[in-house]
């Protein structure tokens, strides 16, 4: 090896060099692809370097740097980037377009004329693909062996830092995605009732527990100027923070038109007349809302896509299941949101209200829940506490489930004559 070959090799040497060490000390992805495009042209003495990351689900490369270009996305079985990919090795073209691997429409679109292509896959620290370096353009001649030698070292050193950088961005969107869970279930958690209501002859309890970080269930209590108790129970499609965000919305705003009216109906119509101007891809909610008269000792109700309503009679043990009065909410305007027939309560009688977490959870067997059971577990503790009742509810849908997941959210109101 001659002088002049020689001190081009150490500098191309300490340009490497060099490059480990801005590789190591970036923590950005969008300045690390920038360094290896950078470092590429340099070091490859080529116009154009572009880096192609790789997208297993779609098995396709996307670039976030391509000198002078927006991103470009296409198959990573095709082109010349994809036998990069596809063999693992360093593809060499010296004539782009006397090779029939090469897309001439990327040109075409850009105006640039390729002339030579040095395609280096990148690989991480366990040999999977992360994506592929490409160099364009040579300044003087073709891409050499020389060029394939100092472009597998600068990709192997690229590879391990892009992947490093992308599995660190990937923590850190965890990290921060979950922070922002933790915050908008304390936000949810803040928005249900802090206490149960004090209503002489009656013991009322409600529960809620999600099935992931916020949940599409609520309840509220609701005290209305005429003395009586208004009772919210509602359920938005799916589970997560989409449907807490519309069961938040319902809420708010059965709490302020309860304020001008207590026609339920007309409250529920106006509500579902809101939501349905909001909500769109087939969201809906079904919600419960009555009130209580402790005086008249009677329910009186709608119910918005939501049942069955479960009823237990302590004077003859039987029990009874009340159907939706109406329409879930936001499912189309302007309907009629009917009123069901009221609920006489007795000493000791029990009305159930629960969203379908309950019921329809399923056992080892697919076999599900099922409205029976709940009945089983408030006879079985008719003389509990209405919150024990819940608690009792609670351990036998969990006993019954196996070990099975929660699927779904689980909410429950119970009030109990005394």
């Amino acid at each position: 090896m001659g002088d002049e070959a020689l001190e081009h090799r150490i500098r191309d040497l300490m340009s490497l060099l060099e490059v480990s060490k801005h590789l190591g000390a970036t923590t950005e992805l969008d300045p690390l692809l920038q360094r290896v495009e950078t470092a590429a042209r340099a070091v490859l003495a080529c116009e154009r370097a572009s880096v192609f990351l790789y997208d297993p689900p779609t098995e396709e490369l996307y670039s976030k740097v391509a000198t002078g270009q927006n991103e470009i996305r296409f198959s990573a079985k095709l082109g010349v980037a994809g036998d990069a990919v596809a063999t693992r090795t360093i593809v060499n073209v010296p004539d782009a377009y006397a090779d029939p691997r090469f897309n001439r429409e990327i040109d075409h679109q850009t105006g640039y004329r390729t002339r030579t292509i040095l395609s280096i896959p990148l690989t991480g620290y366990d040999g999977q693909i992360v994506g592929v370096l490409q160099a364009l353009n040579k300044h003087r001649g073709v891409f050499d062996a020389r060029d394939e030698e100092e472009g597998a070292t600068l990709g192997s050193l690229a590879g391990v830092a892009v992947q490093r950088q992308m599995l660190l961005d990937e923590y850190a969107e965890k990290q921060r995605l979950q922070r922002d869970l933790e915050v908008a279930r304390e936000i949810q958690s803040s928005l249900l009732p802090k206490r149960d209501p004090v209503v002489t002859g009656y013991d009322i309890a409600g529960w809620n527990r999600p099935a992931d970080e916020t949940g599409g269930d609520c309840f509220d209590y609701v005290p209305l100027p005429g003395g009586g108790l208004g009772l919210l129970l509602a359920d938005a499609t799916g589970h997560g923070i989409g449907p807490a965000l519309i069961v938040s919305e319902c809420r708010a705003l059965i709490r302020a038109l309860v304020t001008m009216t207590e026609d339920l109906s007309a409250i529920v119509s106006q509500v579902n007349d809101l939501l349905e101007a909001d909500l769109t891809g087939g969201r809906f909610v079904t919600a419960f809302f009555g009130v209580l008269d402790a005086q008249e000792h009677v329910i009186r109700y709608v119910s918005a896509g939501h049942g069955p309503l479960l009823y237990y009679h302590a004077d003859t043990g039987q029990t009874d299941e009340f159907n939706a009065t109406a329409l879930p909410l936001a499912i189309m305007p302007a309907f009629d949101a009917a009123a069901g027939p009221p609920l006489h309560m007795k000493p000791g009688d029990v009305f159930i209200l629960v969203t379908d977490g309950f019921f329809e959870w399923t056992d080892r067997a697919d076999e599900q829940f099922g409205t029976e059971r709940i009945f089983d577990v408030v006879r079985a503790h008719r003389s509990a506490p209405a919150h024990e009742i819940i608690t009792r509810l609670h351990e036998a849908v969990e006993r019954f489930g196996a070990g099975t997941p929660q699927a779904d959210d689980l909410t429950v109101i119970i009030v109990k004559r005394c």
